[in-house]
């Protein structure tokens, strides 16, 4: 039995559902999973809350300025670096890592990744780590060559991370929890009717234009259902639009997706995975800004989905997907094989084909 430390962030709910889908298998193997958020590793939990806080502000209301941070301090080709947040988590994260002794160390958070990656370049952190690249595009935040290995998503994100890292890095797919994949995940049944179009804004129920883009659909024979996650204001101005039905955080989303004809996506996270999971074709639309708009890109250039970049071509591409259901799409069985945690116990356990 190995022991596992799973440093995630409570960043809207992505990285903290890849978090539990790894703690869930790796403890099913019998092994002791332990997660823990990065920002709880802060000298304060304001500290903490303050950083969310920021970043959620400018998610949704000032998605510029994340765009410069973004191309400032994230997109390949800018010079490695260490984020300065990681040099304020590392004592915190020794001091853990000393009292609990894991086997391996796996971030799942850029920020967990710089950490973990500047203790080990230093040599204070003695424990191997295996950062789990939860981006289809993989910014340089995620890439200090400091780590051990780097789990990621797809042979492209590997091959990326190896090239700007030097370190051994692998092709793993996505994690998902149980209950988005078979046997557990519902069969897919879209609802009797006009087709059911959901619209993600994530866990903080960030985007733009949501209500026009509802509106548009509803006018050409869709049935808009908009995913507001937490963001109760966006719930409340959408509910009254006419043939426009806004939902608040879903704890069954499988079977929310399971209704569904198609999957209009912003960000390249955990809902466009887990829609491609159950089969629902995924348009991607006014992406975010930064590594959302990246990820969209990547996704469509694999075929994995489709991408929009326009009122026309959003109802075209959902009429295509509607009309010619693609339920085997190139690559989409390669991104579940289900092995991230099997990978991360032969890394711990030290076995020397694990990479």
């Amino acid at each position: 039995m190995s022991r596992f430390l799973i440093v995630s962030a409570s960043m809207g709910d992505g990285h903290d559902a890849v978090a539990r889908a790894l703690a869930g298998r790796l403890d099913g193997q019998g092994h002791d999973a332990i997660a823990v958020d990065v920002l709880r590793l802060l000298p304060t939990r304001a500290a903490g809350a303050a950083l969310r806080g920021f970043y959620q502000c400018m998610i949704r209301h000032a998605p510029w300025v994340y765009s410069a941070i973004y191309a400032a301090f994230f997109r390949p080709g800018g010079g490695a670096g260490t984020s300065p947040l990681a040099a304020v988590v590392g004592p915190r994260l020794l001091e853990l890592t000393e009292r609990l002794r894991p086997d391996l160390v796996v971030p799942v958070f850029h920020l967990a990744a710089q950490t973990t990656g500047r203790e080990r370049a230093l040599g204070r952190l003695r424990v191997p780590t295996a950062v789990v690249v939860t981006d289809f595009a993989v910014h340089r935040q995620w890439l200090h060559p400091g780590n051990d290995h780097h789990l990621c998503l797809t042979e492209d994100a590997a091959d990326q991370a190896r090239a700007w890292t030097g370190r051994p890095a692998r092709a793993v797919g996505a994690v998902l929890a149980e209950r988005f994949l078979p046997p557990q995940a519902p069969v897919r049944r879209p609802a009797a009717g006009a087709p059911r179009v959901l619209l993600s804004a994530g866990a903080w129920g960030a985007g733009t234009r949501f209500a026009a883009t509802a509106r548009l659909l509803a006018r050409s024979g869709f049935a808009p259902v908009v995913l507001c996650g937490r963001n109760a204001h966006m719930r409340r101005a959408l509910q009254g639009l006419p043939g426009v039905t806004a939902l608040g955080w879903q704890r069954d989303l499988p079977a929310v997706l399971a209704e569904a004809a198609a999957l209009i996506d912003n960000a390249a996270g955990q809902t466009a995975l887990q829609a491609l999971a159950l089969r629902v074709p995924v348009v991607a639309y006014r992406p975010l800004p930064g590594h959302g708009r990246e990820g969209v890109r990547a996704m469509a250039r694999l075929g994995l989905t489709r991408l929009a970049d326009s009122p026309d071509a959003l109802l075209a591409e959902l009429r295509d997907a509607v009309d010619r259901p693609q339920t085997a799409l190139p690559g989409l069985d390669g991104l579940f094989p289900g092995t991230a945690a099997t990978t991360l116990a032969a890394l711990a356990a030290g076995a020397s084909d694990a990479v």
